[in-house]
């Protein structure tokens, strides 16, 4: 009989009664995969995130530990199969850990930790390096011809950063703090590695809401960005036409993500990883001598490490983590960041209207938010609703793909501002 209750007490049915709100996280998590999957938003992200979110709160599973990254640092001696000690609680404790971890740690005194696969798998987040090697791939699937041939188009994709610089002021007076601002006003980059690396080295306990924010606007860019293109443009406007973009020799290709690399870098240092990532794939596709390898980051590597990132993501989405009123800001945070990078673009472009003879179409200054291609296709769309004839797809590449070194830019900029 002994034996059967305590079979009983280690089933999830009775577990979940010390955490009942795991029960609305497993239900969140649902509605995410139903997101992910019937509506198609953004699912090869979305999905292994929000599965990652149901993994994480299953109750008894104890496949990740928040503990183990207490303060946003990999507690490596508890990795380590090290028994929790007074002192290492004390010292957490003083390095300004939630009462939650606390709580947990002081449960475990006296025993060891078993650390969980999600565990290992959050590793390459928190060290940096899944976002890098998905900046890989999309470097390899990149055509920075269009801002080659259109340099100005580079100015658009600054300006569309203008969302993470205005949410991050917002956050701040809403009491975030500068670390959590920073990693909330990413999210108007618009690009989710970027936002998932920022915000694991500054705010790591805000990482699951923030990708679920980050991805989840990415792929509404088609229902929030017309609107405010709209009003913020007249018919003529959205009817210039605009010239064929320039023809882009080999070798400007082959010297962009070289001189593009070495500049950044110089200039923002804390930028390096990702923009020479970034390049390092765009090289790879565009050099013509290392087909294979350029077809694996952009196939097989990406594949895999997407799944990794999103699944090791979702798994940070704990009820305690979650459940609160900071979740209910950074969404509306996000929204308002995503807002203000469109109308950024659009109206730079305007004001490039006004002193240049080639006219720029607005429209695609919304593209600069770095949603690659999605924003630079809402562009072309919308465009085409008032004059059937204009295509401005690959002009609107240009300020598109600008955004993605943008965004990565600007969090260099955030991380060595408050990345200690």
């Amino acid at each position: 009989m002994d034996a059967i209750i305590n079979f009983l007490q280690q089933t999830g049915f009775y577990i979940v009664q010390q955490n009942p709100l795991s029960l609305v996280m497993l239900v969140v998590s649902c509605v995410l995969l139903y997101l992910a999957i019937v509506k198609q938003f953004e699912p090869l992200l979305l999905l292994p995130i929000s599965f990652g979110m149901l993994l994480t709160n299953l109750p008894g599973a104890e496949m990740y530990h928040e503990v183990l990254f207490a303060n946003g640092h990999v507690q490596w001696e508890l990795f380590g199969g090290a028994t929790v000690t007074q002192e290492i609680i004390d010292e957490i404790a003083a390095g300004g850990a939630t009462q939650n971890i606390i709580n947990e740690l002081t449960s475990l005194l006296g025993s060891s930790i078993s650390v969980g696969l999600l565990d290992v798998l959050y590793l390459g987040v928190k060290l940096g390096v899944y976002p890098c090697l998905i900046f890989v791939g999309v470097g390899a699937m990149t055509d920075f011809g269009p801002l080659i041939a259109n340099p100005k188009s580079l100015l658009l994709g600054a300006a569309a950063q203008l969302g993470i610089f205005i949410t991050f002021v917002g956050a701040r007076l809403l009491g975030f703090t500068g670390p959590e601002a920073s990693s909330i006003g990413i999210i108007g980059g618009a690009d989710g590695p970027t936002a998932i690396y920022t915000t694991s080295h500054l705010a790591p306990h805000l990482l699951g809401p923030i990708a679920v924010a980050a991805y989840s606007y990415m792929a509404l860019v088609p229902v929030i960005q017309p609107p405010i293109m709209k009003l913020l443009t007249t018919d003529k406007e959205r009817k210039i036409k605009m010239k064929q973009l320039r023809p882009v020799t080999k070798t400007e290709k082959i010297l962009f993500p070289i001189i593009v690399t070495i500049f950044v870098s110089f200039l923002v240092p804390s930028a390096a990883s990702l923009v020479g990532c970034l390049m390092l794939g765009n090289l790879m596709r565009e050099c013509g001598v290392v087909d294979r390898l350029s077809k694996t980051v952009q196939n097989e590597l990406m594949n895999i490490v997407t799944i990794f990132l999103g699944v090791s993501v979702g798994a940070t989405a704990t009820a305690a983590t979650f459940l609160n009123w900071q979740t209910l800001g950074i969404l509306v945070l996000g929204i308002v960041a995503f807002g203000f990078g469109t109308a950024g673009g659009v109206l730079l472009a305007k004001l490039m209207n006004v002193f240049s003879k080639e006219k720029v179409n607005p429209l695609i200054g919304s593209a600069g938010v770095s949603a690659v291609p999605m924003a630079a296709r809402v562009s072309q769309v919308v465009a085409q609703k008032y004059d059937p004839s204009n295509f401005l797809l690959m002009h609107a590449m240009g300020p598109n793909v600008s955004g993605v070194i943008g965004s990565a830019v600007a969090a260099g900029v955030l991380l060595a501002l408050f990345g200690g």
